[in-house]
């Protein structure tokens, strides 16, 4: 779809002739607005490429405008837990969201580093990893959700000392999916500077 839209913008404009009208720069200012889900400074970015060919006639412009529109349909994000200090977490009778508050990484700003849940903003399939840290004899598991459906566990019940459990998952995202870890019931992690505790994704590709 990304790249029909790319092939009808390059035609559209490397066409544009001396004489080419207001009219003309606001059909295409739309055409490139139309393209949805796509971040709002991406937006403002295009429209003034847009209006820097429409004045320069200067199709090799069109490879900037190439590069954004590609980078909308750019999404990684990478957290771990505590974004300072340290700090256990559980364990509680039910399953409660995590939310990764350390954020390295959150290319196309997909994750809600205050609800610890990722949105997808395109259709397509996307690859999530996550990790858990416990100490002790309390079990430590998180657990992978796509609106509400488990996914996937990474579990692990200690003895003595501290264990890590990791997982990872690739799922078919339509637009508007959430995806989150949840703490396992009853399991308890344990989280530092170390970041111990992540939870990472990205777009494989957009379908």
């Amino acid at each position: 779809m990304q790249i029909m839209v790319f092939f009808s913008l390059l035609l559209l404009v490397c066409s544009v002739s001396t004489n080419q009208t207001e009219t003309d720069n606001e059909i295409l200012d739309q055409q490139i607005s139309n393209q949805q889900p796509c971040p709002q400074d991406i937006h403002a970015v295009l429209r003034e490429l847009t209006a820097s060919v429409a004045v320069q006639k200067n199709c090799t412009r069109i490879a900037h405008i190439a590069v954004l529109l590609h980078m909308c349909g750019f999404v990684a994000f990478s957290t771990s837990l505590l974004d300072q200090g340290s700090g256990v977490i559980g364990p509680f009778n039910t399953q409660i969201t995590l939310i990764f508050k350390h954020v390295v990484t959150n290319i196309g700003n997909a994750y809600n580093k205050h609800t610890g849940i990722f949105t997808a903003p395109v259709r397509g399939v996307y690859h999530f990893d996550w990790k858990v840290y416990g100490y002790g004899n309390v079990e430590a598991g998180g657990v992978l959700f796509r609106n509400g459906e488990h996914i996937f566990i990474a579990y692990e019940s200690p003895t003595s000392g501290g264990v890590s459990a990791s997982n990872g998952a690739s799922l078919l995202l339509e637009v508007g999916d959430q995806v989150s870890v949840r703490l396992w019931a009853n399991s308890r992690i344990h989280a530092n500077q170390v970041h111990h505790n992540t939870f990472s994704g990205h777009l494989i590709f957009t379908m």
